[in-house]
């Protein structure tokens, strides 16, 4: 070093030593050089610090479980990855839902097509390879030709018209059939002009290039003639309503229609109820289809009969079917009789009260049928009710649910009912007063345990089964004479009317009213009161599918009442049934006008009542006293077990199916628990 170099200095480092804060402050290190490989001294950022930190604005230590922040403020420490969305939900992740069997995933490549609209786009995807030509083989070896299988086109033919009836088959038919599908297919067909041939290649072409072969097989068969579609959908919606009015699982708008797809002699049946219906609400359909159809079901049921390797439950299935159609049809006895036979497979197939399934379904809406039956023609029900199995044992419920088992046994109940009623007809030539007292005695005991149960199933019922409201008439909205009662499921309806029924027949069969003028009057009032009860429930509900119900226990109604305004509108009532339901009450009008003494003379109807007078054969000729006077109607002996089901066993003396019935093989027992679908019921053992 220099003297010159220690004794120069600037101007600028005099300023600086003259300065106070160079005498204070130590003198700051010259800069260092930048330089790739020096860190920068930046704090370090936070990676996986906690959401609630995040959300504060704050430095997180990253602590595990909870860090420093979260600690001293006392807050829930959020751990997680957080993306833009509003709701964090990290300790409950949701899961995704099980694959099904049918579970198939397809991809389609469009992006040829898309590719295309650019220039020169197409170019850079590779040319696709044609196709192998498919060789018809022949079927021992297990492969077929599916290049000649075209799928089924929708048929179009045109149904004659419905001027009358109502406007729901002909819109929601019209409505199925003219889908975007069918339009595409019309479309096609109309843009090809006078060329059918060219349109009929079109449709081929687009159902095949929509499914595979394989796809094609998978799919369960369907009905594809129109006049089908519109038979089995009156069915489903009309008759099959009312026949799972006591069904918790609508076996028979539900699930026996897709059976009916496999089975034909249980479509036939179907298809010919709906038709039924059909003439009955409107003449212009032919009754002649139903006929073929139900002729057509009991030609299978028998040759199924003949065979012992049958399966009965669908058997048993097929004949109450046809019993139902049966009711329906007011010539029913003049032709084939399924009303015994049906009930011979039930008991073939030991369904009775404790039956489950389709076996329940058929069991209890044949008895209901023999009820309506009994209650008309003051009948004794051919099965006993003791026989059943019902659980009869009665305790309260204060939740609501198995309704159908409450109706069921209300069933059983007026079951009870009818045949107390039926024994109260006949005849008994006791030799003494003594013997005529003990007798009297007990049928007043049995009348009381009858009331105990009606009682009992009054209190303990579901909530559910009592009226959700209760109008005066005098506040109804329609001016009806009796009163409104809201109830909302079908089989609760079904229930009171049964109930009502119940009471009102036991008003009727008191054994010692006729001794006691106060008894009398007592049971008069019971009488009456159930009566309007019933009125006033069938005359607020519009649901169709009560109305075979309804109808047998409206005819007993209408006979305990005795204001001229509440009789007309009980007329009034059937009127509307037989306009909406298509139901024959024409007989029961001359029934009602005959109890009330109404001296106007009732005119004579051919056709049957309902459910419980369908059973009555042609009525004989008589000769009268005036050429134009109406013969009278047979009158049937009461008081007696109902003759039409007297021998509906197979080991009676004239069991029904005779010539064509089988025994089935041995070894063959039913299951009480049958499944619908398959109608797997039959065990070998």
């Amino acid at each position: 070093m220099t003297p010159d170099s220690s004794t120069k200095s600037t101007p600028t480092s005099q300023a600086l030593q003259n300065s106070p804060r160079s005498m204070t402050e130590p003198e700051a290190p010259p800069p260092q050089p930048k330089s790739d490989n020096v860190q920068s001294t930046k704090q370090k950022r936070v990676r996986t610090g906690c959401l609630t930190c995040r959300e504060r604005h704050l430095k997180c230590d990253e602590g595990l479980p909870n860090c420093q922040n979260c600690q001293k403020s006392n807050r829930k420490c959020k751990r997680g990855v957080r993306l833009n969305f509003i709701d964090i939900q990290c300790e409950m992740p949701p899961r995704l839902v099980p694959r099904t069997r049918d579970w198939k995933v397809s991809f389609q490549d469009d992006s040829r097509d898309i590719a295309s609209e650019y220039q020169g786009g197409r170019e850079k995807y590779h040319p696709l390879e044609p196709e192998p030509k498919r060789q018809k083989l022949s079927v021992s070896e297990g492969t077929y030709d599916y290049s000649q299988i075209a799928a089924p086109t929708v048929p179009h033919q045109q149904l004659p018209a419905q001027q009358s009836y109502s406007p729901s088959y002909a819109e929601s038919a019209q409505a199925m059939y003219s889908s975007s599908t069918t339009q595409a297919y019309d479309d096609a067909t109309s843009a090809m002009g006078p060329y059918p041939e060219a349109s009929q290649g079109v449709r081929q072409s687009y159902q095949q290039t929509m499914l595979t072969p394989i796809e094609q097989e998978q799919i369960p068969p369907c009905l594809e003639d129109r006049n089908e579609v519109l038979y089995m959908q009156v069915y489903v919606e009309e008759v099959g309503l009312w026949m799972d009015s006591m069904d918790a699982e609508k076996h028979f708008s539900r699930l026996i229609p897709f059976q009916a797809l496999k089975e034909p002699m249980l479509k036939y049946a179907l298809l010919a109820c709906g038709v039924r219906h059909l003439t009955l609400v409107n003449p212009i359909y032919p009754e002649e289809h139903a006929l073929n159809y139900y002729n057509n079901a009991t030609q299978l049921l028998l040759k199924a009969l003949q065979n012992p390797d049958r399966d009965s439950v669908l058997c048993a299935t097929t004949a109450t079917i046809l019993n139902v159609y049966e009711v329906m049809c007011e010539k029913a006895l003049q032709r084939m009789n399924h009303i015994a036979g049906a009930r011979a497979l039930i008991k073939e197939c030991r369904w009775n009260a404790t039956t489950t399934g389709i076996g329940s379904a058929c069991f209890w809406l044949n008895v209901g049928l023999e009820l309506f039956s009994c209650l008309h023609f003051n009948w004794a029900v051919a099965w006993d009710p003791d026989t059943w199995g019902i659980d009869i044992d009665m305790t309260p419920q204060l939740v609501p649910g198995h309704e159908e088992d409450w109706t069921h046994r209300m069933l059983w109940i007026l079951s009870k009912i009818t045949n107390f009623r039926s024994e109260a007809q006949r005849r008994y030539h006791d030799s003494s007063v003594h013997l005529e007292q003990m007798r009297l005695h007990q049928r007043n005991k049995q009348w009381l345990g009858l009331k105990f149960f009606c009682d009992r199933w009054h209190e303990c019922v579901p909530p559910t089964m009592h009226p959700l409201a209760y109008v005066l008439p005098q506040m109804t909205s329609s001016k009806s004479a009796f009163p409104e009662l809201w109830f909302i499921k079908r089989t609760t309806i079904v229930a009171r009317l049964f109930y009502h029924t119940a009471m009102a027949l036991l008003g009727s069969v008191h054994p010692l009213a006729s001794l006691h003028p106060q008894k009398a009057e007592e049971m008069q009032d019971m009488r009456i009161h159930h009566s309007r009860q019933i009125c006033g429930i069938v005359a607020h509900t519009k649901d169709r599918g009560v109305a075979s119900a309804s109808i047998r226990c409206l005819a007993v109604a209408g006979e305990n009442l005795t204001v001229r305004r509440e009789q007309e509108e009980v007329l009034q009532i059937f009127d509307r049934i037989k306009k909406e339901t298509g139901w024959r009450v024409d007989s029961i009008h001359d029934d009602l006008r005959e109890k009330w003494g109404w001296t106007s003379s009732a005119q004579d109807y051919d056709s049957m009542s309902s459910v419980s007078t369908y059973y009555a054969p042609p009525r004989p000729s008589a000769l009268s006293s005036t050429p134009n006077a109406t013969p009278p109607r047979a009158k049937y002996p009461s008081g007696i077990v109902n003759p039409l089901y007297q021998n509906a066993d197979f080991s009676a003396q004239n069991p029904p199916y005779q010539g064509n019935y089988v025994p089935p093989a041995p070894g063959h027992v039913m299951h009480n628990n049958t499944q619908m679908y398959g109608f797997s019921g039959i065990t070998t053992i």
